[in-house]
C-alpha cells in the first residue's frame, strides 16, 4: 500500500490506504470510530449475518505491524451503543498483545460509556503537539489548533468507467483532518453533506480509499452521492 503524505505546518502525517493516519515524528497511529462488537449486535438482530470484531483488529495489527507506532490513539465510537462494550476473550487477548507495543488512547465518542477493562486511557480528547485529537469536530477551532477527528464516517463518489464510485475518505483543509470509520458496517456520510462542509467554509479536499493507495480531489471534482449506503 501507498501512503499519502500531507502536511499541517511542520508536522507530515501519512494517510495509509487502510483507513488510518501516522505521524511519523512521534510515532502516533490514528484510526477512528472501530465499532467493536456492533456486527454481533446487528446479527442478533437480524440486521446482519454472524460477525465478530475479528477482521478489524486483524487490519489494526497490521498496521501496528508496520508502523511500529509508540501510541495509537482511537477516536471515538470504539463500540456500538452502551451494551456492547466488551469484548470477547479471544479478541481482547489481541488487542492486549497490541497494547505491550504501543500505547493506546481511546477518546469517548458519542454513541459509547467509557471503554471498560481495555488496555490504555481513555480521555475525552487528547493533545499533543499542535494537533487536538477528538471524537466529533469542534465547531470553531482555537487560535493556531489543527484538528484530527472522526464521527461522521465522510464518504465521496466520483464518476469512473461510466459508473459512479463511492468510497469513505479523508477530510482535509489547512486546520482539520477528518477520519475515515476503521469499523466495518459503519455506513457513511456524503462530503457535500452541511454538516461535514460546514467545517470547512474555505473548501476541503478529500482523499478516497483505494485498494492499495488514496485519490484525492477538490470537493468541485466530486459527484454528490444518490445515496449513502
Amino acid at each position: 500500500m501507498t501512503a499519502a503524505p500531507i502536511h499541517f505546518r511542520d508536522e507530515r502525517l501519512m494517510l495509509d490506504p487502510a483507513g488510518a493516519a501516522f505521524w511519523p515524528a512521534k510515532r502516533v497511529l490514528i484510526v477512528a470510530d472501530l465499532y467493536f462488537e456492533r456486527p454481533r449486535a446487528l446479527a442478533a438482530r437480524g440486521a446482519l449475518p454472524p460477525s465478530d470484531t475479528r477482521a478489524t483488529l486483524e487490519r489494526l495489527n497490521r498496521l501496528v505491524r508496520l508502523y511500529r507506532p509508540k501510541k495509537v490513539i482511537v477516536l471515538g465510537d470504539s463500540f456500538r451503543g452502551r451494551d456492547a462494550t466488551r469484548l470477547s476473550q479471544d479478541d481482547l487477548s489481541r488487542l492486549e498483545a497490541m497494547a505491550r507495543e504501543a500505547q493506546f488512547i481511546w477518546i469517548t465518542g458519542n454513541q459509547e460509556a467509557t471503554p471498560t477493562g481495555m488496555p490504555g486511557m481513555s480521555v475525552a480528547q487528547y493533545r499533543e503537539g499542535p494537533f487536538t485529537f477528538r471524537h466529533q469536530a469542534a465547531s470553531v477551532l482555537g487560535p493556531r489548533e489543527i484538528e484530527i477527528s472522526g464521527h461522521f464516517h465522510p464518504k465521496a463518489s466520483i464518476e469512473a468507467r461510466a459508473k459512479r464510485v463511492s468510497r469513505p475518505c479523508f477530510v482535509t483543509d489547512a486546520a482539520r483532518l477528518m477520519m475515515p470509520a476503521f469499523g466495518a458496517y459503519t455506513g457513511g456520510l456524503d462530503v457535500h453533506d452541511a454538516a461535514i462542509s460546514r467545517l470547512f467554509p474555505r473548501g476541503l479536499r478529500v482523499f478516497l480509499l483505494g485498494q492499495d493507495q488514496l485519490f484525492s480531489f477538490a470537493l468541485e471534482q466530486l459527484g454528490r452521492m444518490a445515496e449513502v449506503a
